[in-house]
């Protein structure tokens, strides 16, 4: 399975074109990832693979205020009326760990607003996961959560990095939740996120457009090169993974 990680419509056309398996779709990807628009979430709608949305309000970490959390909420719901497969979210502690009361929370207004519209929204734990200290312990919370998969990078800036953890994780879960290796993920690292017994695999596959032009740059507008999803990428990494 390759979940490929877009922020724009033209990001969406090269996942499928290049045989994604399925999409996350957010904005900001230049800072993890953020909550996409509406106009985006209508456009991914209508893709021919599932789409699963990220809900992120803000940049930086992710411990939540009450107005925030509500935000998260109001886009969980936003997704189910839009058709979406599921939502990517996740929820940090004072102390770093999971802030596992509201996830509950989250996860049973998720399964509600699912079966409002008779199906069930598909439940994806983000990379907040990765900032636990002891993320076999934070993986046990996440099944008794009712999450389906937990996005990590095994606690490392790149998965790769994190491929030791990554295997840990994917033995203790013993099918009981799925182990979804994304952050830094390219062909290279491929080889040994299977060997440590991933079978879902994260990844933005974006190359470069073009530099910041002196306008934009001066204005603010743009830093430096626009990356956008790249449909050969997408299809270089989907050809590394069992059929």
């Amino acid at each position: 399975m390759l979940e490929v990680c877009v922020e724009e419509g033209a990001g969406i056309a090269a996942a499928v074109q290049g045989g994604g398996d399925r999409m996350e779709l957010c904005a900001g990807l230049s800072v993890g990832g953020l909550t996409p628009s509406a106009s985006l979430i209508r456009l991914a709608a209508a893709a021919p693979i599932p789409t699963l949305m990220l809900a992120r309000p803000r940049d930086g970490d992710f411990r939540y205020d009450t107005q925030e959390a509500a935000l998260i909420a109001q886009d969980i719901t936003d997704a189910a009326e839009a058709g979406l497969a599921g939502v990517v979210i996740g929820a940090s502690n004072d102390a770093g760990g999971l802030d596992v009361s509201l996830l509950q929370q989250w996860v049973a207004h998720a399964r509600q607003e699912g079966e409002k519209r008779g199906r069930t929204l598909s439940l994806t734990l983000h990379r907040a996961f990765d900032l636990c200290a002891d993320p076999l312990a934070a993986m046990e919370q996440a099944i008794t959560l009712g999450f389906d998969r937990i996005l990590t990078s095994g606690c490392q800036p790149r998965a790769i990095d994190g491929v030791e953890t990554l295997g840990k994780l994917v033995r203790q879960a013993d099918g009981r939740i799925i182990i979804l290796a994304g952050g830094g993920v390219d062909a290279a690292s491929v080889p040994a996120l299977l060997a440590a017994g991933v079978r879902e695999i994260h990844a933005s596959c974006r190359a470069p457009l073009e530099a910041a032009g002196d306008a934009e740059r001066r204005f603010g507008f743009q830093n430096g090169p626009r990356l956008r999803t790249n449909a050969e990428k997408v299809a270089q990494l989907r050809s590394l993974l069992p059929v």
